[in-house]
């Protein structure tokens, strides 16, 4: 059977009987920067919060002699690349008893898988990445690439970097079309229709329409996204049937929930993975029982598990402020434990990351998790499922 299909694990305990693996694709480790660009989205948005991030500023100038520089600062997630590939191994091979292959996709670098192909049990995993491309005057897609040459995986990444720094719409065209003549590499459109650059969400579709327009020829397959809400994934399988692509899954880890989505397959490598996917044309998508949460409560838990102290983890990712870094005086990113005054935060700070823990607490996370019940939507998920 060819084409694109969809089960739900709390539907059909059974869904992978019959399957030889389960694929994980799309998560990310500690070796992913993510931005922090968002808290300026959010001081625009809301006043009170302006004002307070205003004084700190303020205070930090004067205190430190240092501007805070929220687009040249990022985060990390809390895993580190042995600690996610376990994680998402685990979930395949006990939930669904069958083997697990894993494509671990940090943000524009390599270094998680090349990493865990020194461990034995983690040899064979694909070399792959999240590439955030350029698109026109005001976009940016991500792309899922798996599978790069290992002995060329580093290459490519270079040429990533360059296209990166001076963007054409055409040089876009030609390295997807390069990636596309290398028959086991994987090219998947994540997540295409989260408008995460907010520039409108008409024209954010403009934009979608004009790339694959441009490089469907290229793109295997659009991505279920296993961290955006129902609503949205629906609207990604109807731009997937108008552009006849497949429908594959991608978690979007960044926490400690595993990925909520996997895909089923005959294949025993990730190699004959790909074949399935570019060659045969299939594609089966599992829903994990995650996914059936209220999309805001799992949100709320992904943002938990990013501010959470972890003392069992390695040295340099236990705390919260020491998985977020900014530029120090000369220009060198530095963990914000390394900045602050005698290494402790802020008392500001402490009280904020404490009001967000408590969100977290159980009494208020399940009022909110109850609050946030989005029961409608997972009753048109299963009661629709011939739409996907």
């Amino acid at each position: 059977m060819t084409g694109s299909s969809i089960s739900y694990l709390w539907n059909n305990d059974r869904a992978a009987k019959g399957f030889a693996s389960g694929v994980s694709l799309h998560s990310h480790t500690n070796r992913s920067k993510e931005t922090l660009d968002f808290i300026v989205k959010l001081a625009n948005e809301y006043r009170c919060f302006k004002g307070i991030l205003a004084r700190e500023e303020k205070r930090c100038r004067q205190n430190h002699r240092l501007e805070v520089n929220y687009n040249a600062s990022y985060w990390t997630p809390p895993l580190t690349p042995r600690l996610a590939f376990d994680l998402e191994s685990r979930q395949i091979a006990e939930s669904l008893q069958v083997q697990p292959l894993v494509s671990i996709t940090d943000h524009d670098n390599i270094q998680a898988p090349m990493l865990l192909r020194t461990v034995a049990s983690a040899r064979h995993i694909p070399v792959s990445v999240e590439w955030t491309t350029p698109f026109g005057k005001d976009q940016a897609f991500h792309l899922g690439i798996h599978n790069l040459p290992s002995a060329s995986g580093a290459w490519w990444m270079r040429q990533f970097e360059k296209f990166t720094a001076n963007p054409s719409d055409s040089r876009l065209t030609e390295l997807l079309c390069a990636l596309h003549d290398l028959p086991n590499v994987l090219i998947v459109f994540n997540h295409p229709l989260w408008d995460l650059y907010k520039i409108g969400g008409d024209l954010h579709l403009k934009r979608v329409e004009e790339f694959l327009a441009q490089n469907s020829r290229c793109i295997h397959a659009v991505e279920l996204n296993g961290l955006r809400n129902w609503e949205e994934n629906r609207l990604v399988t109807r731009l997937a049937a108008r552009w006849n692509k497949l429908l594959i899954s991608g978690g979007d880890r960044h926490g400690m929930e595993p990925n909520a989505n996997v895909n089923l397959t005959q294949a025993t490598s990730f190699n004959e993975f790909v074949h399935e996917i570019r060659r045969e044309h299939r594609s089966h998508v599992l829903f994990m029982p995650q996914y059936a949460e209220p999309w805001k409560h799992r949100i709320m838990r992904s943002t938990l598990d990013a501010i959470r102290d972890y003392p069992d983890f390695p040295e340099g990712s236990r705390r919260w402020d020491e998985r977020v870094y900014h530029p120090d005086q000369n220009g060198v990113d530095r963990p914000l434990s390394q900045l602050w005054p005698d290494g402790q935060a802020p008392v500001y700070m402490k009280m904020v990351i404490q009001f967000v823990r408590m969100l977290g607490s159980n009494p208020v996370s399940h009022g909110l998790r109850f609050a946030w019940n989005e029961s409608h939507e997972l009753q048109f998920a299963l009661g629709e499922q011939e739409a996907f």
